[in-house]
Protein backbone atom coordinates (compact mmCIF):
# COMPACT_ATOMS: atom_id res chain seq x y z
CA UNK A 1 0.00 0.00 0.00
CA UNK A 2 1.45 3.43 -0.91
CA UNK A 3 0.18 6.96 -0.33
CA UNK A 4 -0.79 8.68 -3.69
CA UNK A 5 -2.28 12.22 -4.12
CA UNK A 6 -5.62 10.57 -4.73
CA UNK A 7 -6.25 9.06 -1.18
CA UNK A 8 14.08 24.31 25.47
CA UNK A 9 15.83 22.08 26.91
CA UNK A 10 19.75 22.12 27.40
CA UNK A 11 20.82 19.24 25.16
CA UNK A 12 22.70 16.43 26.63
CA UNK A 13 25.38 14.25 24.90
CA UNK A 14 24.65 10.57 24.31
CA UNK A 15 27.41 8.19 25.69
CA UNK A 16 29.65 6.92 22.74
CA UNK A 17 32.79 5.55 24.58
CA UNK A 18 31.89 2.14 24.96
CA UNK A 19 31.94 -0.48 21.74
CA UNK A 20 28.31 -2.04 21.38
CA UNK A 21 27.41 -5.59 21.36
CA UNK A 22 25.01 -6.60 18.88
CA UNK A 23 23.10 -10.24 18.99
CA UNK A 24 20.00 -10.55 16.66
CA UNK A 25 16.86 -11.84 18.08
CA UNK A 26 16.03 -15.20 17.89
CA UNK A 27 11.70 -13.96 18.41
CA UNK A 28 10.01 -13.14 15.63
CA UNK A 29 9.14 -9.69 14.99
CA UNK A 30 6.13 -7.79 16.41
CA UNK A 31 3.13 -6.55 15.26
CA UNK A 32 2.81 -3.69 13.11
CA UNK A 33 1.76 -0.22 14.29
CA UNK A 34 -2.05 0.34 13.87
CA UNK A 35 -2.45 2.54 11.20
CA UNK A 36 -3.80 5.42 13.91
CA UNK A 37 -0.70 4.93 15.75
CA UNK A 38 1.11 7.76 13.87
CA UNK A 39 -2.22 10.19 14.23
CA UNK A 40 -0.89 12.85 16.47
CA UNK A 41 1.21 15.91 16.09
CA UNK A 42 4.98 15.10 15.02
CA UNK A 43 5.98 16.34 18.52
CA UNK A 44 4.29 13.10 20.21
CA UNK A 45 5.10 10.69 17.68
CA UNK A 46 8.79 12.02 17.94
CA UNK A 47 8.70 10.98 20.98
CA UNK A 48 6.52 7.66 20.56
CA UNK A 49 8.61 6.45 17.82
CA UNK A 50 11.92 5.67 20.26
CA UNK A 51 11.68 2.29 20.65
CA UNK A 52 9.83 1.06 17.61
CA UNK A 53 11.59 -1.12 15.11
CA UNK A 54 11.81 0.20 11.39
CA UNK A 55 12.33 -3.15 9.19
CA UNK A 56 12.71 -2.72 5.29
CA UNK A 57 12.86 -6.31 3.26
CA UNK A 58 14.63 -6.33 0.21
CA UNK A 59 15.47 -9.02 -2.58
CA UNK A 60 18.83 -8.74 -0.38
CA UNK A 61 16.95 -9.76 2.61
CA UNK A 62 15.69 -8.55 5.91
CA UNK A 63 17.31 -5.63 7.89
CA UNK A 64 15.82 -3.27 10.77
CA UNK A 65 16.43 -1.36 13.72
CA UNK A 66 14.96 0.42 17.20
CA UNK A 67 14.47 3.70 16.40
CA UNK A 68 16.62 5.51 18.80
CA UNK A 69 16.48 9.35 18.06
CA UNK A 70 13.83 11.59 15.90
CA UNK A 71 13.23 14.48 14.79
CA UNK A 72 9.43 16.66 15.11
CA UNK A 73 8.60 19.15 12.23
CA UNK A 74 5.41 20.56 12.95
CA UNK A 75 4.32 21.87 9.44
CA UNK A 76 3.39 25.66 7.91
CA UNK A 77 4.06 27.86 10.90
CA UNK A 78 7.55 25.58 11.46
CA UNK A 79 9.72 27.14 9.35
CA UNK A 80 12.81 24.15 9.73
CA UNK A 81 10.01 21.89 7.94
CA UNK A 82 9.81 21.34 4.11
CA UNK A 83 6.44 22.53 4.57
CA UNK A 84 6.48 25.89 6.30
CA UNK A 85 4.27 28.28 4.99
CA UNK A 86 2.04 25.67 3.39
CA UNK A 87 4.74 24.52 0.74
CA UNK A 88 3.48 21.93 -1.35
CA UNK A 89 5.27 20.50 -4.19
CA UNK A 90 6.00 16.86 -5.80
CA UNK A 91 8.43 16.57 -2.78
CA UNK A 92 6.36 17.15 0.11
CA UNK A 93 2.96 16.02 -1.23
CA UNK A 94 2.95 13.08 1.37
CA UNK A 95 3.29 15.13 4.09
CA UNK A 96 -0.57 16.69 3.29
CA UNK A 97 -2.17 13.14 3.44
CA UNK A 98 -2.50 10.92 5.79
CA UNK A 99 -0.47 9.63 8.72
CA UNK A 100 1.97 6.31 8.72
CA UNK A 101 3.22 7.15 5.32
CA UNK A 102 6.84 7.30 4.68
CA UNK A 103 8.26 10.78 3.33
CA UNK A 104 11.69 10.04 1.90
CA UNK A 105 14.02 12.95 0.85
CA UNK A 106 17.22 13.31 -0.79
CA UNK A 107 20.44 15.41 0.18
CA UNK A 108 23.54 16.50 -1.53
CA UNK A 109 22.26 14.50 -4.42
CA UNK A 110 23.66 11.22 -2.94
CA UNK A 111 22.13 10.44 0.38
CA UNK A 112 18.85 9.87 1.47
CA UNK A 113 16.26 10.82 5.06
CA UNK A 114 13.06 8.85 6.35
CA UNK A 115 10.78 10.44 7.99
CA UNK A 116 7.21 9.65 9.11
CA UNK A 117 3.96 12.01 8.30
CA UNK A 118 2.45 12.35 11.36
CA UNK A 119 -1.17 14.37 12.54
CA UNK A 120 -4.51 14.58 10.00
CA UNK A 121 -4.75 15.28 6.03
CA UNK A 122 -3.75 18.75 5.37
CA UNK A 123 -1.70 19.22 8.74
CA UNK A 124 1.81 18.72 7.14
CA UNK A 125 3.78 17.27 9.92
CA UNK A 126 6.38 14.71 10.17
CA UNK A 127 8.99 13.24 12.19
CA UNK A 128 12.95 12.83 11.07
CA UNK A 129 13.89 9.21 11.93
CA UNK A 130 18.00 9.88 12.61
CA UNK A 131 19.07 6.58 14.44
CA UNK A 132 18.58 3.55 14.91
CA UNK A 133 20.07 0.96 17.45
CA UNK A 134 20.39 -2.32 14.63
CA UNK A 135 18.80 -5.09 15.00
CA UNK A 136 18.41 -7.85 12.22
CA UNK A 137 20.21 -8.30 9.02
CA UNK A 138 23.57 -7.25 11.19
CA UNK A 139 25.47 -8.63 7.69
CA UNK A 140 23.12 -7.07 5.02
CA UNK A 141 23.57 -3.58 6.61
CA UNK A 142 27.55 -4.06 7.28
CA UNK A 143 27.89 -5.05 3.35
CA UNK A 144 25.63 -1.87 2.51
CA UNK A 145 27.54 0.60 4.30
CA UNK A 146 30.83 -1.08 3.72
CA UNK A 147 31.40 -1.90 7.68
CA UNK A 148 33.76 -4.67 8.89
CA UNK A 149 32.78 -6.44 12.31
CA UNK A 150 33.33 -4.16 15.22
CA UNK A 151 32.38 -0.95 13.72
CA UNK A 152 28.65 -1.13 14.23
CA UNK A 153 28.53 2.17 16.55
CA UNK A 154 28.64 3.74 12.68
CA UNK A 155 26.05 1.69 10.81
CA UNK A 156 23.08 3.43 11.21
CA UNK A 157 23.86 6.74 13.77
CA UNK A 158 22.50 9.16 11.41
CA UNK A 159 19.75 9.70 8.68
CA UNK A 160 21.58 9.33 5.83
CA UNK A 161 23.94 5.97 7.31
CA UNK A 162 20.46 4.69 8.72
CA UNK A 163 18.83 5.08 5.12
CA UNK A 164 21.93 3.26 3.25
CA UNK A 165 22.39 0.23 5.85
CA UNK A 166 18.09 -0.29 5.35
CA UNK A 167 18.54 0.37 2.13
CA UNK A 168 15.87 2.98 1.91
CA UNK A 169 15.90 5.39 -1.09
CA UNK A 170 13.11 7.34 -3.21
CA UNK A 171 11.80 4.06 -4.35
CA UNK A 172 10.19 3.78 -0.66
CA UNK A 173 8.38 7.17 -0.50
CA UNK A 174 4.70 6.97 0.38
CA UNK A 175 4.76 3.28 1.47
CA UNK A 176 2.84 2.68 4.19
CA UNK A 177 4.44 2.03 7.50
CA UNK A 178 1.21 0.24 9.01
CA UNK A 179 0.55 -2.34 6.01
CA UNK A 180 1.85 -5.94 6.93
CA UNK A 181 2.48 -6.43 2.74
CA UNK A 182 4.44 -3.34 2.76
CA UNK A 183 7.94 -4.14 2.68
CA UNK A 184 9.06 -0.93 4.67
CA UNK A 185 7.22 -1.27 8.06
CA UNK A 186 6.61 0.18 11.61
CA UNK A 187 6.59 -2.96 14.26
CA UNK A 188 6.12 -2.99 17.96
CA UNK A 189 10.00 -4.84 19.01
CA UNK A 190 10.05 -7.76 19.89
CA UNK A 191 12.08 -8.88 22.54
CA UNK A 192 10.07 -5.71 24.00
CA UNK A 193 12.98 -2.83 23.84
CA UNK A 194 13.01 -0.71 27.01
CA UNK A 195 13.50 3.12 26.32
CA UNK A 196 14.70 4.76 29.65
CA UNK A 197 15.10 8.34 30.11
CA UNK A 198 14.04 10.54 27.13
CA UNK A 199 16.44 13.60 26.52
CA UNK A 200 15.60 16.60 24.62
CA UNK A 201 17.09 19.04 22.62
CA UNK A 202 17.17 21.56 19.63
CA UNK A 203 17.01 19.75 16.01
CA UNK A 204 20.22 19.53 14.06
CA UNK A 205 21.59 21.40 10.95
CA UNK A 206 18.51 24.02 10.52
CA UNK A 207 20.34 27.36 11.06
CA UNK A 208 18.32 28.54 8.57
CA UNK A 209 15.36 28.32 10.53
CA UNK A 210 15.78 31.33 12.31
CA UNK A 211 13.93 30.99 16.08
CA UNK A 212 12.87 27.37 15.25
CA UNK A 213 16.37 26.27 15.56
CA UNK A 214 16.22 26.54 19.01
CA UNK A 215 12.78 24.65 19.67
CA UNK A 216 13.56 21.18 21.80
CA UNK A 217 12.28 18.82 19.02
CA UNK A 218 15.04 16.33 18.43
CA UNK A 219 14.25 13.50 21.17
CA UNK A 220 16.64 10.35 21.75
CA UNK A 221 17.12 7.37 24.04
CA UNK A 222 19.40 8.81 26.71
CA UNK A 223 23.03 7.21 26.82
CA UNK A 224 22.37 4.92 23.82
CA UNK A 225 25.68 4.88 21.76
CA UNK A 226 24.00 4.82 18.02
CA UNK A 227 22.25 8.20 18.62
CA UNK A 228 24.40 10.26 16.21
CA UNK A 229 25.84 12.73 18.60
Amino acid sequence: MRYTESMQNRPERSSTHRRPVLEEPGEPLGPVIDRDFCRRPAEELARALLGMELVHETEEGLASGIIVETEAYAGPHDRGAHSYGGRRTRRTEVMFGPAGYAYVFAIYGMHHCFNVVAAEPEQPEAVLVRALEPRRGLDLMRRRRGLPPGRERLLTNGPGRLCQALGITLAQYGLALFDPRSPLRLHHPSPPYTVGRVARGPRINIDYAGEWKDVPWRFWVAGNPFVSR
